[in-house]
């Protein structure tokens, strides 16, 4: 069994603690968790912002790779490039630099039609909205409208119900995009490098996902932290890893994303690790975390 994989079949919708009795990466026994129940219908969406304002830590790549994963299991997935940087577009095959319109048309004036912006992907159940460097005016031009912290939801309001997952790939900062992101969202996921000024990082993030949730979106929660990076050869990763668990406690994914050469090829091939080596410890960690995220957010509805 490899370290991120969970073990058991807990009741659906239930995620059991105290099985089991190997001890994971965390550090923790392995909670079982359901298989995912299939789905007959789909929406409306759970948004789910992907937000870390520390750059490098498997963002991106964890947004690709946990929408495939949840796409895998039957889920309708939209992913929403919100960096203008465009990484998430380019890691799934986009020539973003040669679009007309992209998410920068959804959020500032004359506002373009969601569906003239969205795009399909090779993944079949995952849609793109895309980017690029034009969105690095909306934050600027967004300053002056009305509103200003609700133009994402607006957007996503009228494909919604389509999806049962939108993911929202958040730049490295904690500016006003970031800020539409946590505004619409349901609840956020944090990847964080196993590196302690990551860990330092992590309490001015959580700040701020308090203050948006005290002015302006009372539903915004904690979905879960992830542990990306991880090695567990190294003292250092352990110690950090320790730390985490002991502050967030069951926040903490039972799923770690380890060191591989395979995420940066998958990004040159432009698509999922899930079908560019779908046998890789890393697809099968994404699949895990799948799961876990699908037992965590379908048992609240």
């Amino acid at each position: 069994m490899s370290e991120s994989t969970p073990r058991g079949d807990a009741e659906p919708g239930m995620l059991d603690i105290s099985a089991g009795e190997e001890l994971g990466p965390t550090g923790r026994p392995y909670r079982r968790i359901p298989d995912p129940a299939p789905k007959d219908r789909h929406g409306p969406a759970s948004i789910v912002a992907v937000c870390n304002q520390k750059g490098g830590v498997g963002k991106t790549t964890s947004t690709i790779n946990l929408g495939a994963a949840l796409a895998d299991n039957g889920r309708r997935v939209l992913l929403v490039d919100l960096d203008p940087q465009g990484a998430l577009s380019a890691g799934l095959g986009v020539p973003h630099h040669e679009l007309d319109e992209t998410v920068h048309n959804l959020l500032v004036p004359p506002y373009a039609a969601t569906d003239d912006v969205l795009m399909r992907t090779r993944v079949d159940g995952l849609d793109l909205l895309p980017s690029n460097i034009d969105l690095s005016a909306a934050e600027i031009q967004l300053v002056s409208e009305v509103g200003r912290e609700q133009a994402l939801g607006r957007a996503l309001h009228p494909v919604a119900d389509r999806y049962d997952y939108i993911l929202v790939d958040c730049q490295p900062s904690l500016g006003l995009l970031t800020v539409n992101a946590l505004a619409c969202a349901d609840n956020v996921l944090i990847p964080m490098e196993c590196e302690y000024f990551s860990l330092r990082g992590l309490a001015l993030l959580t700040d701020t996902v308090e203050k948006v949730r005290d002015r302006l979106n009372p539903r915004l929660e904690l979905g879960g932290i992830l542990v990306t990076m991880f090695d567990q050869r190294t003292l250092h990763s352990r110690d950090v890893m320790a730390r985490v668990v002991e502050v967030f406690g069951d926040a903490v994914f039972d799923t770690v994303i380890n060191r591989t050469v395979r995420f940066p090829e998958t990004s040159v091939a432009g698509e999922p690790i899930t079908s560019w080596a779908p046998k890789s410890s890393g697809a099968q960690a994404y699949r895990d975390l799948a799961r876990e995220v699908i037992a965590r957010t379908e048992s609240r509805g």
